[in-house]
């Protein structure tokens, strides 16, 4: 099994970037055109897809499928055993837990934190990450509880926090978040 990084065509790795590698596993493979910023780390057995773009220190744990034209924030962590979508752009900050789903067309605004335990270190129970279907956006702050869903083309307010599932369509907002219809201006999709 080769241990060196498989890099696409056309990618920039900036200085005192680590894409780890081991001999029992894969090594992490970019996609063409990549731009991975000074402190980023990329663990083994990750497959990320074209445009790839980070900001400084990023990190991405095993087992993370990160699909096309995707940009990852400064101090952003994606742990491990997670999928995100294509044209997902998660701003600075971003905690993605293990055990997550992100869509395709997600935005992630600043600070944005999606949880995996829903009693941390009281019990041993499995970890189960939010799910955010395609078009979903999430504001700044807002605080995603284990095992929510968000529902496509919903949005979730800046500092909410979701601890229940959200309709698609649906805009989530406060703590704990509660849902009402969409508003006109919010209607149409992500443009990413």
């Amino acid at each position: 099994m080769s241990t060196e990084p498989q890099l696409g065509q056309n990618c920039e790795i900036q200085p005192d970037v680590r894409l780890v590698d081991t001999e029992d596993r894969s090594p992490p493979a970019v996609g063409h055109e990549a731009t991975i910023r000074s402190g980023s780390v990329i663990y083994p057995d990750v497959q990320i897809g074209d445009r790839f773009q980070t900001g400084h220190n990023v990190l991405v744990r095993e087992q993370t499928t990160i699909g096309d034209d995707v940009t990852v924030g400064t101090n952003t962590v994606i742990d491990g055993r997670t999928t995100v979508g294509d044209r997902v752009s998660m701003q600075t900050g971003v905690y993605v837990p293990s055990a997550s789903t992100i869509g395709d067309n997600v935005f992630l605004g600043p600070h944005a934190v999606l949880t995996n335990d829903p009693y941390p270190i009281r019990t041993d129970v499995g970890l189960t990450g939010p799910i955010l279907e395609d078009g979903v956006s999430v504001g700044a702050n807002a605080t995603l509880l284990p095992g929510v869903a968000i529902g496509s083309g919903s949005f979730v307010a800046a500092g909410a926090v979701v601890t229940d599932d959200v309709p698609p369509n649906t805009l989530a907002v406060g703590t704990p978040a509660v849902h009402r219809p969409l508003p006109k201006p919010l209607q149409g999709g992500n443009d990413i």
